[in-house]
């Protein structure tokens, strides 16, 4: 055997050694390596599940206290308004004279509900209740208020009512 035969054999096996090396022992390794990082994350995960527990509670609280807040229940937004109005104008001589089911227009996903009511009564406690539904409860914003003055010829008297349109996005 020649030098140069023996280097070649000595190459040839070196290869054939680092293959079934590889092959058995550094690929089984780095797959129980994968393996490992994989249950670590799961790990880390179930480590942190009862701090996010904890805060996805919080947040409950929080948005159930906001909805208790701007009176928004269990209930449709159609009827906290309609309560809302009914309990106000019990209180402060008001008279509700229609509320209209409202408009819905759904455009890509989006709904927008018009909700349109009259009232009748005098108007610092029609623009009361407005400042109200407005402000204190955020069922929406008004696009428009429409103040109307008539007279009943029965009795002589004038009476001012109010058409309301109250517009909420959903």
């Amino acid at each position: 055997m020649t030098q140069k035969f023996k280097n070649y054999l000595l190459i040839i096996s070196l290869l054939l050694l680092a293959f079934f090396a590889y092959k058995y022992a550094i690929s089984n390794t780095l797959k129980l390596r994968s393996e490992y990082n994989l249950l670590k994350q799961e790990v880390d995960i179930f480590d942190n599940m009862p701090l996010k527990l904890s805060t996805l509670k919080q947040r409950k609280k929080y948005h159930d206290s906001l909805l208790a807040k701007y009176q928004l229940g269990e209930s449709s937004i159609q009827n906290s308004i309609l309560n809302t109005i009914n309990t106000f104008t019990i209180s402060n001589n008001l008279k509700v004279v229609e509320f209209i089911e409202p408009h819905k227009i759904t455009n890509n996903d989006f709904t927008i509900n018009t909700y349109q009511f009259t009232l009748e009564g005098e108007y610092n406690d029609m623009i009361s209740l407005i400042y109200k539904l407005e402000q204190e409860t955020k069922f929406g914003e008004f696009i428009n208020l429409n103040f109307k003055k008539y007279k009943n010829y029965k009795t002589g008297k004038d009476y001012l009512q109010i058409s309301v349109l109250l517009q909420s996005f959903g």
